[in-house]
């Protein structure tokens, strides 16, 4: 009995799906966006942004981007759009983009400029800034999210069990990379989709939806937290799906 093509056959139709995580998180926060995504025979990697600068995370991304020959779509979440938009502009088989509760800075802003665009983040009253010491000398600054306050203002929608891990394991980001400013926007040049999230109080509704219409993005809005991702990993791997099939068709 003829059992139709292998999988690796089909796999082989799909591009290969790279997750970008932002601040605060851990490429382990796509963990269900991968699996819904891998039931859908798409090949994905969660990739381990550093959250050092911008420019670094950047250059991070694009090496892994040229290290694959097929094509790719990229998901970003919150600082991770940012480093996909730096990283993906020129980029030889990018066939999209989707942002994911997430930054798309313009060539000259910065992260941190776009945050506090418009009225209702929080975040900023909810940081605790730990000083570190840099390689070449000198102090910078690690930002972490209180664990008291990590629940309300990134994970409101998030089991409390669930958000006591991720509170506990959180990535820090390096407080100047939401001051670096962007010196590319693959937006401009690559089709993108976006998810916003109307309950966020980490990036405003007002500012997602500003830098989804500057984008062109195609865009559908969802009732849930900044950390959409692991509260409704169906929509978001459903997201990602219509970019794919679009951008490939």
């Amino acid at each position: 009995m003829d059992a139709g093509p292998d999988r690796s056959a089909r796999r082989a139709e799909f591009p290969t799906i790279l997750l970008v995580h932002g601040a605060f998180a851990e490429s382990s926060s796509w963990n269900e966006v991968v699996r819904s995504l891998k039931r859908r025979g798409y090949p994905v990697i969660a990739v381990a942004n550093p959250l050092r600068g911008l420019k670094e995370d950047a250059d991070y991304l694009r090496a892994v981007l040229d290290s694959r020959s097929e094509p790719v779509v990229i998901a970003g979440h919150s600082y991770g759009g940012s480093v996909m938009s730096e990283a993906a502009d020129g980029a030889q088989g990018v066939q999209a983009l989707v942002y994911v509760a997430s930054f798309s800075p313009d060539v000259g802003e910065s992260t941190g400029e776009l945050a506090a665009k418009f009225p209702g983040a929080e975040l900023g009253a909810a940081l605790h800034p730990v000083p570190l010491p840099l390689p070449g000398g000198g102090t910078g600054t690690d930002l972490y999210i209180q664990q008291d306050k990590f629940r309300h203002v990134f994970a409101a929608d998030v089991a409390p069990d669930i958000t006591e891990l991720m509170a506990a394991t959180q990535r820090p980001i390096a407080a100047s990379a939401l001051e670096e400013t962007a010196t590319r926007a693959a937006w401009k040049t690559i089709p993108s989709w976006t998810m916003i999230t109307s309950q966020d109080l980490t990036i405003p509704l007002a500012a997602q939806r500003f830098m989804a219409e500057r984008a062109g993005s195609t865009t559908v809005e969802i009732d849930a937290s900044h950390a959409v991702a692991v509260s409704q990993p169906g929509p978001v791997a459903d997201l990602i799906d219509t970019a794919a099939r679009a951008a490939t068709r």
